[in-house]
């Protein structure tokens, strides 16, 4: 062991210590100690992480002051970066999982002799496998926003349908019965949006999940750190990125019996707000947002369908984790608070103030009797995301595969290959 792994793993010792002496002198009583400020940036609402700290401050002895900053997404890591350079920023960072990997050299690996591998994976969602490393844990989960499937009750009553489809394969039989075209081929109502990009909500990770449950990681480590799997020609396993490709994109091609979806259409998420889509397929937390904008609409959550002869349940999530910053001269400190900021109870908390579903294993066995979160949970537990060094440039390149598709420019096979390509380059300029 080097003296710098040395003195690191005093440092995270040092604050379990630290943990257990606060929670061993925790007294019901109406008095308060206050602990450090630690300040976090992150691009999670600071309404969500006010709001949480307060409710957990009233059940502690030694309360938190969290200094908690709200950064949009899009400005993050130039604003961070800079901010470092100045000698200034955070005590830790709180972003989804697309920026870490960006962002992996400016924080400190928690080492494994801190936290063991088997107790992390016992502790938190399968997706947290993300932040693994050789060594330890880039950072610690906190959030978790998986994909659902919104389908409308009111269009399968009346095209009677009397259930969702949980497998793809059925929407072959549901489109027969659902979608509608004029004379002149243009689309009125639709069982499915999939195909392009422009127009459909979240298409990236519509893309994503499928390619996931085709057994492909999309990204993994290698011999040169990580990389690119989309290609079947460079992931060791079967040929499943094509046929994951070929299905998305059969919804979009005029000549295709599956044909439901065209780039002349609304956005995917305004057509079923209007009626005239039947499934929608989105996150968890746009639960209350569909509800709001048209309260008169008949819809339920189910799962994400699956592949019929797939062996991997899954679906794609959004993950958001807490990174201990090298540059904070709080650094103990700092990671006593992201302990406590993702143990059991300020979890519990954090889940019921999003109404979403824990990254915990403990909290999501408590279930729910709220059917809606009921989905979530089942959504997280199943959820699966992959290391992204720019989203921006990822999106274009998801972009480019499938217009080069559509367009009959390029078949598939040779789509993907140019996309594995890309995302290299994007992977290796991180």
């Amino acid at each position: 062991m080097s003296k710098f792994q040395i003195i690191l793993t005093g440092v995270f010792v040092f604050c379990i210590v630290i943990g257990v002496i606060a929670f061993a002198t925790f007294k019901s009583s109406n008095t308060s100690t206050q602990l450090p400020t630690v300040t976090i940036w992150g691009t999670l609402p600071s309404s969500t992480i006010t709001e949480m700290v307060n409710q957990l401050n009233q059940t502690r002895a030694s309360a938190l002051s969290i200094n908690y900053v709200q950064i949009p997404a899009v400005d993050f890591r130039r604003q961070f970066i800079e901010e470092l350079a100045n000698g200034r920023g955070p005590d830790a960072i709180l972003v989804p999982q697309q920026y870490i990997l960006g962002l992996v050299d400016k924080v400190i690996e928690i080492p494994n002799t801190a936290l063991s591998q088997r107790a992390y994976q016992d502790t938190f969602i399968g997706q947290s496998d993300l932040y693994i490393t050789q060594t330890g844990f880039t950072a610690i989960p906190f959030l978790v926003d998986p994909m659902v499937m919104y389908w409308n009750r009111t269009m399968f009553t009346n095209a009677g349908i009397a259930k969702y489809p949980v497998y793809w394969d059925e929407f072959a039989n549901i489109g027969k019965k659902i979608d509608i075209k004029d004379i002149n081929s243009n689309i009125r109502r639709s069982s499915i949006a999939m195909g392009e990009f422009a127009n459909i909500d979240h298409a990236r990770e519509i893309l994503s999940t499928l390619f996931l449950q085709a057994g492909n990681p999309v990204t993994l480590y290698g011999s040169a750190g990580i990389q690119s799997g989309l290609s079947d020609s460079s992931y060791s396993g079967s040929r499943t990125s094509t046929p994951a490709l070929t299905f998305f994109t059969q919804f979009s091609d005029p000549r295709d019996s599956h044909y439901s979806w065209n780039r002349s259409l609304p956005s995917s998420k305004a057509s079923f707000l209007a009626g005239t889509l039947a499934t929608y397929f989105g996150f968890a937390s746009e639960v209350n947002e569909l509800r709001q904008k048209n309260p008169n609409i008949d819809y339920d959550v189910a799962p994400i369908p699956q592949a019929r002869t797939g062996t991997i349940r899954t679906t794609y999530g959004n993950m958001y984790g807490l990174s201990l910053v090298k540059s904070s001269q709080n650094q103990a400190n700092t990671y006593n608070v992201m302990r406590i900021l993702t143990a059991g109870d300020a979890m519990s908390i954090l889940s019921k103030i999003t109404f979403l579903p824990s990254v915990r294993r403990d909290v999501i066995a408590q279930g729910s009797t709220n059917p809606y979160m009921a989905s979530f949970l089942d959504a997280a537990l199943i959820s699966r995301g992959w290391l992204d060094a720019d989203p921006v440039r990822s999106n274009q390149i998801f972009t480019n595969m499938v217009q080069s598709v559509t367009s009959g420019r390029l078949d598939t096979y040779t789509a993907i290959k140019n996309a594995s390509d890309e995302l290299n380059l994007s992977l290796q300029n991180k």
